[in-house]
């Protein structure tokens, strides 16, 4: 009886969090904001990429090789101290402060996502960052465990995403 009660709650509660907002990063939509790459446009035989106009000009923060982490590594403690959680927007870097904000670029196809840094690694040489699934997948890794991306440092439009939740007792 107990048990039910208790699971019950977690449930309820659970619904809850999601009408209050996620309290350690941007909302889902925003995190998972995907840019499309630049349109080709033809006239004569030239061909040319257009953007739209960057806000920021500045050099990228890091450019080089991500991979992703999921599903072994679900439930288990990051470096912040939360659960790391594979459909949540964020990622593992070695020296980033944790809570930094990321717009990672695939600079295969130019997908954007942003992520905010939760753990430590990657582990392996030569990588820049670790991705969760829910990242890789926005940026379209697909089949492919590797691409090369650009980080730059973000800034959330939205600071209010950044306060704690009110304790709900």
């Amino acid at each position: 009886m107990r048990r039910r009660l208790a699971e019950s709650l977690a449930v309820l509660l659970s619904i809850a969090s999601l009408g209050v907002g996620a309290a350690s990063g941007p909302s889902s939509l925003e995190a998972a904001k995907v840019t499309q790459p630049p349109v080709t446009a033809t006239s004569g035989h030239k061909t040319r990429k257009t953007q739209k106009p960057n806000s920021s000009k500045s050099k990228a923060y890091q450019v080089g090789t991500a991979s992703w982490y999921g599903e072994q590594f679900q439930g288990k403690q990051t470096a912040s101290g939360e659960p790391f959680d594979m459909r949540d927007f964020t990622a593992a870097h070695p020296s980033l402060k944790l809570g930094t904000f990321v717009k990672v670029t695939n600079l295969g196809n130019g997908k954007t996502v942003v992520v905010r840094i939760n753990d430590r690694g990657p582990v392996v040489d030569g990588r820049i960052i670790d991705l969760s699934y829910n990242a890789a997948r926005a940026l379209g890794f697909k089949d492919r465990g590797l691409q090369t991306v650009r980080l730059d440092l973000y800034q959330p439009t939205n600071m209010a995403l950044l306060q704690p939740v009110a304790n709900l007792n």
